[in-house]
């Protein structure tokens, strides 16, 4: 069994979700299809719930109207019958009619949560009507009949494997089975969703309910590159990477993959292959237990992060100083990303703000409080990298004069991790691609 992911522009068009098509049909054995919404669909359907919640009926009505606008002429351009035109129109409009209902009436977050849902919904109907008219044999199987998550908004695994597993049984017939990715329903048995990116996270967590032999993500680039190829030049995709390579990469920038996607597929030893559907013949990305020791992988940048300096002469033998620190933190569900300390003070560094006032008030009963805005952290990612011999002074070498603000050494064997300013991001990022990599 494989389970394979297509992202929002892999099925943005009608010609491209056609070409979706075409690859399933082609790979043999059964095989869970999960899709992204179409492309632009998310971003719209997230506009016009902040137009309803904000009060402004107008817009979201001009809002609902272009997109459904944009789903006929989808139909038109996908199916190529009468019969499949018919039931085109049949789904825009029931979808459709279920969005101008949330909309008319008293619109909340629950109302919002099944707004959002309706991309993936349209999508995979969509996606189920074409293969239909094209004679392959395929089944719907709804997302929102297995895919749970708790009062913590986690997955819950052994519930969703419960579920599937007999439903899949029931479908044996059926090579090509197709779901949603995104969505799912909450504790309450609402509609919910795995937030932004969530698609990646259902094609694990599916594939490790059904232990399926590989989890494949198709995007629109060639698997995992070593740098981030909007911003660097002469990047390349990354044959082979381990889980925690892959993890590492996620969490700190690389956008083709969500950071939460590893996890469920780890715990089963399940390998998960990057592909491109602009070229399917691309080799990809394969992401597994196994990876080369100790050579430098990738560089992913992560931006919009705050550096908090605690300043303290108390600090000095202070017992359980930085638990309270971190309890500060803890209290505010505000996560750290890097840290560091000296005799007198403590760094560290965070990416979500919300809670940042209320926080710096509590640390202020410790020290002196040092809050850098705009910095970017710039990891550096190999497998057991940190047992280099001379991989610092090799990428401080690279940098040249660019100021580092904080280092990341031997918290994690796979990882360096620097925090400089981010308009210094682009520069180094070249920097480090051209004495990590160019120079070999």
């Amino acid at each position: 069994m494989l389970v394979i992911k297509f992202g929002g522009t892999s099925v943005g068009t009608p010609e491209r979700m056609m070409k979706v098509a075409t690859l399933v049909s082609a790979i043999e054995g059964r095989k869970i299809v999960v899709l992204s919404a179409v492309s632009g669909t998310t971003n719209t359907l997230v506009e016009i719930s902040n137009a309803l919640m904000a009060d402004e009926q107008d817009q979201a009505s001009q809002l609902i109207d272009n997109l459904e606008k944009f789903y006929n002429n989808f139909s038109k351009n996908l199916f190529k019958t009468s019969t499949y035109h018919t039931l085109g129109e049949e789904i825009i409009s029931r979808h459709f009619s279920l969005i101008r209902l949330l909309a008319a009436g008293k619109f909340d977050e629950r109302s919002r949560r099944e707004m959002l849902a309706q991309g993936e919904l349209l999508s995979t109907e969509f996606f189920h009507a074409y293969l239909n008219e094209r004679d392959v044999k395929s089944r719907m199987l709804p997302a929102l009949h297995f895919m749970s998550i708790d009062e913590d908004n986690e997955p819950e695994l052994e519930k969703i494997s419960e579920r599937l597993r007999p439903l899949i049984k029931s479908l044996e017939k059926y090579e090509i089975l197709i779901t949603q990715g995104y969505i799912c329903r909450n504790h309450k048995n609402e509609i919910d969703n795995l937030k932004r990116g969530g698609s990646d996270y259902t094609a694990s967590l599916i594939g490790a309910a059904v232990r399926a032999d590989e989890i494949q993500i198709w995007t629109d680039i060639d698997g995992m590159h070593n740098n981030d190829p909007r911003i660097v030049k002469n990047t390349f995709p990354i044959a082979a990477l381990t889980f925690d390579e892959a993890s590492e990469l996620a969490y700190f920038g690389a956008k083709i993959l969500h950071p939460s996607t590893i996890v469920p597929a780890q715990k089963y030893s399940i390998p998960v292959r990057l592909k491109n559907t602009m070229d399917e013949a691309a080799p990809g990305t394969i992401i597994s237990d196994s990876s080369e020791k100790g050579k430098i992988k990738a560089i992913a940048a992560k931006d919009q992060i705050t550096a908090i300096k605690i300043k303290s002469s108390r600090m000095l033998l202070a017992y359980g100083f930085l638990r309270r620190i971190f309890e500060v933190f803890e209290k505010h569900h505000t996560s750290i990303d890097m840290i560091s300390t000296s005799e007198v003070a403590v760094s560290v560094t965070i990416d979500d703000n919300r809670a940042l006032h209320e926080i710096s008030e509590e640390l202020m009963k410790f020290g002196t409080i040092e809050i850098d805005h705009n910095q970017t952290i710039i990891c550096i990612v190999g497998n057991k990298l940190a047992d280099k011999e001379g991989v610092l002074k090799l990428i401080f070498n690279s940098l040249g004069t660019i100021p580092v603000r904080m280092v990341s050494f031997g918290g994690s064997k796979n990882n360096i991790s620097l925090l400089i300013e981010t308009p210094q991001k682009e520069k180094a990022l070249n920097l480090l691609n051209e004495g990590l990599f160019e120079a070999k």
